[in-house]
């Protein structure tokens, strides 16, 4: 299935909480769980294809909220006032305009509903962890076997002439 054109939305306190190696991490260095899903959703991220918005909830801290890229990721902190939940309501509202398949991960059922209503497709944190950990698997197996037949090599690409050309180089001729 081509995944190029769909958008994947995360809760991401959501997936701290509900994931147990970050729910560990989370009470040592909650930074450290953060930074660790977020390599984790990077890696999902260039192995799907999917594009992926992390939302953390900042409802209770003052400002303007942020966002930002990060590992291609897109990161949002919501606004003073505003629950994860809400802004990601809001993004499915305003990326669904754009006619993709829009993923919401989270473990909040309410938040499943209203995102399902919204014509989203609903993704539990459980579900998301077994597909990364799939994904995993997958990319090790890969790195370790090889894909056969699909070797990327430069001389493939190069013209006879400039083949050549190079080969002379490698030798220390002209």
């Amino acid at each position: 299935m081509n995944r190029r054109n769909d958008i994947l939305l995360v809760d991401g306190y959501n997936m701290i909480g509900a994931w147990p190696v970050l729910e560990k991490l989370k009470e040592i260095d909650l930074e450290e769980a953060r930074d660790k899903l977020l390599d984790m959703l990077a890696d999902y991220q260039g192995f799907s294809g999917m594009m992926v918005y992390v939302v953390f909830d900042a409802h209770q801290v003052p400002g303007l909220g942020a966002t930002y890229r990060h590992h291609k990721l897109t990161i949002v902190y919501t606004k003073e006032k505003e629950t994860a939940d809400e802004c990601i309501e809001r993004l499915v509202s305003e990326l669904m305009a754009r006619r993709r398949n829009v993923f919401v991960a989270t473990s909040d059922l309410v938040e499943q509903h209203v995102a399902f209503g919204k014509g989203a497709l609903r993704l539990s944190a459980r579900e998301l962890l077994i597909t990364i950990q799939q994904n995993r698997k997958q990319i090790e197996h890969t790195l370790r076997e090889g894909m056969p037949g699909k070797r990327n090599t430069l001389d493939g690409n190069l013209s006879l002439e400039v083949r050549t050309k190079l080969e002379r180089l490698r030798r220390g001729g002209n």
